[in-house]
């Protein structure tokens, strides 16, 4: 009688190999959804922070007026101010310089949607605009309007120290003259979110 061998796994095999796959799971699951996490924030921040430099360097090349301001239908085609920047936001230029675009003549040069789903922002004095004047300087207070100086972005996360000893947290801060940065200190956020009597998430 012929003999035939039998090629596969015993159930200690298989049992072995399964318990191996879950232990690396529950190592791997939360570091991939950290790295998510972190990379929404950093596009989020990215973003924004583009934004402004675009902005800058169109103004002292176009010599005129340009405006970063929040809006509600920013992917629109008439697309205009109004609304909160976790909505979406607008770059354009602003050639009477009242914060707000004339569709007809005022050109969009970039435009973002909203937020990333589980970013929230919060912004210093619930300022809505930034305006670079045609020097590629800052206006501040356009018609009695404080522009915007800092906004922290976060996750559900919240203000905590990260992967890498910074924070989960991003902290965008425009000076007068519009010199735009990113930091990512826990401490200074914790500062900036106090000074706005605001938390984040």
């Amino acid at each position: 009688m012929n003999t035939k061998k039998q090629a596969g796994f015993t159930l200690y095999e298989l049992l072995i190999t399964v318990l191996i796959v879950g232990v690396v799971l529950s190592f791997g699951v939360p570091n991939l959804r950290e790295f998510s996490q972190n990379s929404r924030m950093t596009g989020a921040a990215n973003d924004l922070h583009a934004a402004f430099q675009m902005a800058r360097t169109e103004a002292a090349r176009a010599k005129s007026n340009i405006t970063i301001c929040a809006s509600a239908n920013s992917m629109a085609a008439g697309a205009d101010c109004g609304g909160t920047w976790d909505q979406g936001f607008i770059v354009f230029v602003d050639d009477n310089a009242n914060r707000a675009r004339e569709v007809a003549t005022e050109t969009v040069l970039r435009a973002h949607p909203a937020a990333p789903e589980g970013v929230s922002l919060a912004i210093a004095n619930d300022a809505t605009y930034f305006m670079y004047g045609a020097n590629g300087l800052g206006r501040r207070d356009v018609g009695n309007n404080v522009p915007l100086s800092q906004v922290v972005m976060c996750d559900e996360r919240g203000n905590i120290t990260a992967a890498g000893g910074n924070s989960a947290g991003r902290l965008l801060v425009a000076t007068p003259l519009g010199r735009a940065t990113i930091l990512r200190d826990k401490t200074q956020i914790d500062t900036s979110l106090a000074s706005m009597g605001k938390t984040c998430p």
